[in-house]
């Protein structure tokens, strides 16, 4: 099988926990902004499709040159082995995106590159006629930052986040690759109790039930590159026969979601009934002040949410009080680990206490902080 450099992009501060899981699937690595690159056949495309939770897409890189010219990104495009990617009948519009570059003009770099690989093309295929591009989708990508020129393939096609369970959202639905690393980032494992105070659609527990029966996030969706003559159908085949073998269908779980709005509980359960967890999720209509646990019977769980911020300022003072309730019920559970994440830069005075550890990450385009307040180990049971 050939080799090639793979890409895998993530959003700004998960580029850490891509990486980790790249190496859990065999694969060296190193970190770059905003991406994670690693080397692998198509096996390993495949693979990293079906298993990344966190990262956005999986991209080939094509190749990489400096280009301060148009004449220079035409010829160093055209001088790449495009027919091995593309197919005679193959459709392959060209996105792009300049950043400090002498090439500024993004639609003039985009053309440029479109023609560069037709001239490619109709020498490799011996044709003088215009490709009419109504067969499989190649989806390239031309980006320049500070005069060095990336040309890559998307594998992923849809995005990563679409897991395809999600039938119903709210207003502002977290990503589900960002949920999956919220819950990566908390260390949780299924033995423990785990609650989500603000559910909305259920995307943090339904996330939480797939890392904790081992389900593969891309294991129910498809993939632009399965449409590819020099992908066999073979190789999703084992990849997805893998994955099944993985998945642990009967590891019990105690995850609950809950939210102060009852339209909103019922579209988390259809998500999880799609997911294939619709008795597994206890999903319930509840403030968050109402929340309680039987701390004796539940130890050592763990609290994950990701609460309104109060972006307008009307809604401010329902978002204190909210913050204050939240101190008040979560700090009483002594064993309990609690995690939220917030753009509110004053959440820790309102929850009463500064937290464990801070970790900047992008709910979209928003900076927030993920607060993390480590409980204390639960006393062992006397004998």
């Amino acid at each position: 099988m050939a080799q090639y450099t793979i890409i895998a992009t993530a959003a700004m501060g998960l580029e850490a926990l891509v990486a980790q899981e790249v190496r859990d699937l065999g694969y060296e690595c190193k970190v770059d902004n905003g991406k994670v690159i690693f080397k692998g056949d198509e096996t390993a495309i495949a693979r990293a499709n079906m298993w990344l939770r966190t990262a956005d897409r999986v991209k080939i890189e094509i190749g990489s040159f400096k280009a301060f010219t148009f004449e220079e990104l035409f010829q160093k495009t055209k001088a790449l082995p495009w027919e091995k990617y593309i197919t005679e009948d193959g459709e392959f519009p060209v996105s792009g995106k300049s950043v400090k570059s002498k090439l500024f003009s993004v639609s003039d770099c985009q053309a440029i590159v479109k023609k560069a690989i037709v001239e490619r093309l109709k020498v490799a295929y011996k044709r003088v006629a215009r490709f009419k591009e109504d067969g499989p989708l190649f989806k390239l990508e031309v980006s320049l930052l500070k005069d060095v020129a990336t040309l890559t393939l998307d594998t992923s096609g849809v995005g990563l986040h679409k897991r395809g369970y999600r039938v119903g959202q709210g207003g502002a639905p977290l990503k589900e690759t960002m949920a999956a690393a919220l819950v990566l980032l908390t260390k949780w494992n299924p033995d423990r109790p785990f609650i989500d105070p603000f559910c909305g659609s259920g995307t943090i527990p339904i996330e939480a039930a797939m890392i904790g029966q081992n389900i593969a996030p891309g294991f129910n969706r498809e993939f632009v590159s399965e449409q590819w003559p020099w992908m066999p159908a073979t190789i999703w085949d084992k990849v997805r026969d893998e994955a099944d073998e993985k998945a642990n269908y009967d590891q019990p779980l105690n995850i609950s979601g809950y939210d102060i709005d009852h339209k909103m509980i019922e579209i988390a359960k259809k998500n999880a009934l799609e997911a294939g967890f619709g008795d597994l999720i206890n999903f319930k209509q509840m403030q968050v002040s109402d929340v309680t646990i039987n701390e004796k019977f539940e130890q050592n769980g763990v609290i994950v949410g990701n609460p309104p911020y109060g972006e307008r300022l009307s809604d401010q003072p329902t978002i204190e009080k909210m913050y204050r309730d939240m101190g008040r019920v979560f700090g009483q559970y002594e064993t309990w680990s609690v995690y939220m994440l917030t753009s509110y830069e004053g959440f820790e005075k309102l929850y009463g206490k500064p937290a464990t550890k801070k970790r900047k990450l992008f709910n979209g385009f928003i900076r927030t902080d993920f607060y993390q307040y480590w409980g204390k180990r639960p006393k062992r049971a006397e004998k």
